[in-house]
């Protein structure tokens, strides 16, 4: 193995949406890119050739070993981490069921820790790394029918303020983005007309892309002084 010195990154839940268009913005500016994936399998044609394909079920600490495993020996460090795998289920608080609960948990917060703490091993070793977690607006205003969801999303920016303190000696820095309503497969659901009404609530006008958000990904991993940060992306919606 021979330490590559292009910049080496992990995404989580890389092969759509807000993840797909994280790992296709870091691999056009040099970064070589771990896409993670579980069920939806990426279309090679989608990426460059600085993407590199993972299958890892990262609710799972094992897999998250495997995963970083990889990277080093392959690559021989890792510079970012971005915690985006997620999932959700929209329902009443009431009807939620056990095994509902413990996969969005699982998905959503163990993933996120699993990974951070399988990173922080060799991040701390070369004194340097990046850590960002995928949060959400609910995990900071909460949401009707969407309790474990935003449950998980307020656990992940408490997990990046915390880590944030306790990695920053180690020249590590810890941030969530929290994107507000983004056009993605999580939001399919939502009628045209419910898609008015919350336009008409953002002082923008207007739902993100997750090009927004791979944009503000890479602005912050190139900023060296920003840590332990829950940075709002949602045109205004939550001021």
């Amino acid at each position: 193995m021979e330490k590559s010195d292009k910049k080496i990154a992990i995404v989580t839940g890389g092969a759509k949406g807000i993840g797909k268009a994280i790992v296709q913005l870091l691999s056009k500016n040099g970064y070589i890119v771990i896409l993670d994936y579980r069920h939806t399998v990426p279309k090679k044609e989608d990426f460059n050739e600085n993407v590199d394909l993972f299958q890892a079920d990262v609710s799972v600490n094992n897999n998250c070993l495997k995963v970083v495993d990889h990277a080093i020996g392959k690559y021989g460090h890792i510079d970012l981490l971005v915690n985006n795998a997620g999932v959700d289920e929209i329902k009443p608080f009431t009807d939620y069921t056990d095994d509902e609960f413990d996969y969005i948990v699982k998905n959503n917060l163990y993933s996120a820790f699993f990974m951070s703490r399988a990173v922080a091993k060799p991040m701390i070793s070369q004194k340097s790394g990046h850590i960002i977690n995928i949060s959400s607006i609910w995990g900071i205003t909460g949401a009707s029918c969407e309790v474990p969801y935003s449950m998980t999303k307020a656990a992940i920016d408490g997990l990046t303020k915390s880590l944030a303190k306790e990695l920053g000696p180690s020249n590590i820095r810890v941030n969530s983005i929290a994107p507000g309503i983004i056009n993605t497969d999580m939001n399919k659901d939502l009628s045209d007309d419910d898609l008015v009404s919350i336009k008409n609530e953002i002082p923008l006008e207007k739902i993100g892309s997750p090009k927004d958000v791979a944009n503000l990904v890479l602005a912050i991993d190139k900023n060296n002084y920003i840590t332990g940060q829950v940075i709002q992306i949602n045109g205004g919606w939550y001021i």
